[in-house]
């Protein structure tokens, strides 16, 4: 597997998986060594139409172009599928590629397996294990009198092929696309349901409060012959029909959105994967919860009222409100823990994106190019400092290259192996702690000696690594003397920890990129003369460039991601939180209005009161905040957990988002108590 849009497969691609062809025979299209199926946008990139049938391309391989005949055009995989193409060439298999026993210990190659429905997968897990057994006794006696003992670690399994997607320990890999962390789905199924919760919530307070005016109501129905069971299916019924127009006016916001949701989540998703027959039964048994949960409590509450009482106002409105005030303890939690966890992931994106790597990549241009020779090198530099514009430039192995090497007769060390040139290290300003750089004042560099960095040092446990030899045994014994030790700096993501690192100038290793470094502010000049450099010195290979920095911020998209979607999250939770809180504090009013005009009659000022019935509503989000620290404290945590590197939970995240949650409940509460505090007490009094 070359990349995403250029992949090797068998000939029978097409038998075993349903990818449809627009043109061409699937069972023959991959027959011959130099066909090639393109993709339908491949084609169109390519020949301006999908109709490319018998047409060339030609592939360039490292001396010469190699003419491919088109076979067929396929249609765009879709885009939830873990096999993505717009390239497919034939995977050759020799004679002897079928003879090579040691061919077992590669695993660069996805395998898969059509079963039949009769099929016990055990028992073909038992015949795969048993024949690989077998096919490789003899080939391994022969590594392990070159290279010592080999750990018999290889089993073989067969995985479901929808089970990779959200499989954590076998994901999409080796070509396959689309791997993802059920983490992520949990987290947004978790927000999901919280905003339904809050909702249903909002809803009970809301039309318990609206109940005051529909007091009246209820009772004339009873006393005319109305029967509990009569109301309840009443309430019910409204409520299901709230639920209904709910559910009609979502399916048109989502369509909406999804732009909006494609771009944070970085998705292609469709409003067509939402028709799906068990999708469809979900939504149904949502749609009846949901109305029962919002619906239920009110309808049974209602449906109580003494008819005497409500017609001369004279009952006692939901008592004290117990459950009302569990729900606000309740949607303020979930907004606490939001909040929180919002202001974490900022925090921690934050770090990632401005923490010291241990190098400088400003102004870092990396331009890649296969096979990069050490004489090619000499040639591209020499031609880019021809520009002012351009500082230095080093050379690389592009990629991850991880091998293991011997110590001392028995320790074996794994590490990050780097080729690199001589001007690498003073170009990313690494420093070097111990010892000294590669150097051309020393010819035998590029042949037996190596730097390392701390982590290796420390897994070696060497308290005096210059002059150490590391022995690559599987390679004749060879030995590497260390004349250096440079600091840990971060190549990697800040989700793993540094790892040792090996660096060589070892002439039989290629690069296969050039890092070149720009003055500031001398980008568009510097990139012009990069990009002709590189055609003038290799006009038929691709011309590829990116710029460090914003390559390592790439590595935190997911962050960024995830940082936009708790945002919005959090946001539209508080909104509906308060909207709820809102309806609450409208259902005290109603029940305290005499209570109010008594008050203000005696002399009580409008602050007084705004105060009152505040208090009474801010206690109930105080308690919703110690219910929310400790869960919130345990979840980041935990969530912090997948990072290497990571901030510390400080106190000021819970301090701020307790402040929040305070500060919002209390204006939605003030606006509602400001205004029946500011009411005419004669009006509240003279129906009495």
């Amino acid at each position: 597997v070359t990349s995403h849009e250029l992949l090797y497969v068998d000939s029978n691609f097409f038998s075993v998986f349903s990818f449809p062809l627009i043109y061409g025979n699937a069972t023959t299209c991959l027959k011959e060594v130099h066909s090639i199926v393109l993709s339908e946008t491949e084609a169109k990139k390519q020949f301006g139409t999908a109709d490319a049938v018998g047409k060339i391309v030609l592939f360039k391989n490292e001396e010469a172009f190699i003419p491919y005949t088109v076979t067929a055009v396929a249609k765009r995989a879709p885009q939830n599928s873990s096999i993505q193409f717009d390239i497919l060439l034939p995977l050759v298999v020799s004679a002897h590629d079928l003879q090579d026993a040691e061919g077992w210990f590669n695993q660069f190659l996805n395998t898969f397996v059509v079963l039949s429905p009769q099929a016990k997968v055990p028992s073909v897990e038992a015949g795969i294990q048993n024949f690989y057994v077998a096919d490789t006794r003899e080939v391994r006696k022969i590594i392990e009198q070159r290279f010592g003992p080999m750990e018999n670690r290889e089993q073989y399994h067969l995985q479901p092929y929808t089970d990779m997607h959200l499989n954590t320990e076998l994901p999409a890999h080796n070509g396959l696309t689309n791997a993802s962390n059920p983490v992520y789905s949990y987290i947004l199924s978790g927000i999901a349901l919280f905003i339904l919760l809050i909702a249903c919530i909002n809803f009970v307070n809301l039309t318990v409060a609206r109940s005051v005016r529909r007091a009246k109501e209820i009772g004339i129905r009873k006393v005319i012959g109305g029967e509990r069971r009569q109301l309840i299916i009443q309430f019910l019924g409204e409520s299901f029909l709230l639920c209904f127009i709910a559910f009609a006016f979502a399916l048109l916001l989502v369509q909406v959105t999804m732009p909006l949701f494609n771009t944070l989540s970085n998705k292609a998703l469709s409003i067509s994967y939402l028709f799906d027959a068990k999708l469809i039964a979900g939504y149904v048994a949502l749609f009846i919860i949901t109305g029962l949960l919002a619906g239920g409590y009110p309808a049974l509450v209602l449906s109580a009222y003494n008819p005497v009482e409500t017609l001369y106002s004279r009952f006692n409105l939901a008592g004290k409100n117990y459950l009302q005030r569990s729900l606000v303890v309740l949607q303020f939690a979930l907004a606490s823990f939001l909040i929180i966890a919002t202001l974490t992931i900022y925090a921690q994106f934050n770090y990632l994106t401005t923490e010291k790597l241990g190098y400088d990549d400003s102004n870092l241009i990396m331009l890649t190019k296969q096979g990069l020779g050490r004489s090619e090198v000499a040639v591209l530099k020499d031609e880019l400092l021809k520009n002012p514009g351009i500082k230095g430039v080093a050379a690389k192995n592009s990629g991850y290259w991880g091998t293991v090497a011997k110590l001392n007769t028995d320790s074996i060390v794994q590490f990050a192996y780097e080729t690199v040139d001589e001007n690498y290290i003073p170009l990313l300003k690494i420093q070097v702690l111990q010892g000294r750089n590669f150097s051309s004042a020393y010819p035998s560099d590029s042949s037996n000696s190596i730097l390392v960095n701390e982590a290796f040092v420390k897994k070696a446990g060497w308290k005096n690594p210059i002059g150490r030899e590391v022995n690559f045994w599987y390679n004749n014994n060879k030995k590497y003397a260390v004349i250096g030790v440079v600091k840990d700096y971060h190549f990697e993501a800040l989700h793993q920890a540094i790892k040792p690192q090996l660096f060589t100038m070892k002439k039989d290793n290629d690069y296969g990129v050039a890092f070149i470094k720009i003055r500031p502010n001398s980008e568009t000049s510097s990139l012009k003369h990069i990009e002709k450099a590189f055609k003038k010195i290799f006009p038929l290979s691709p011309y590829m460039y990116a710029f460090k920095d914003q390559e390592n911020i790439k590595k935190y998209e997911a962050e960024s991601k995830w940082k936009q979607i708790m945002l919005f999250s959090a946001i539209l939770t508080i909104f509906i939180s308060c909207i709820g809180l809102f309806g609450l504090s409208v259902l005290t009013a109603e029940k305290r209005t005499k209570e109010i005009g008594i008050r203000k009659v005696l002399g009580a000022s409008a602050g007084n009161i705004t105060r009152l019935l505040s208090k009474q509503f801010l206690q109930p989000v105080l308690i919703a905040l110690i219910i929310a620290f400790p869960i919130a404290w345990w979840g980041i945590n935990k969530w912090l957990q997948d990072f290497a590197y990571r901030i510390s939970i400080n106190a000021w995240v819970f301090i701020i988002s307790g402040f929040m949650a305070l500060l919002v409940a209390f204006l939605t509460i003030s606006v509602q108590s400001i205004k029946a505090a500011n009411t005419n007490p004669v009006k509240n009094l003279r129906t009495e």
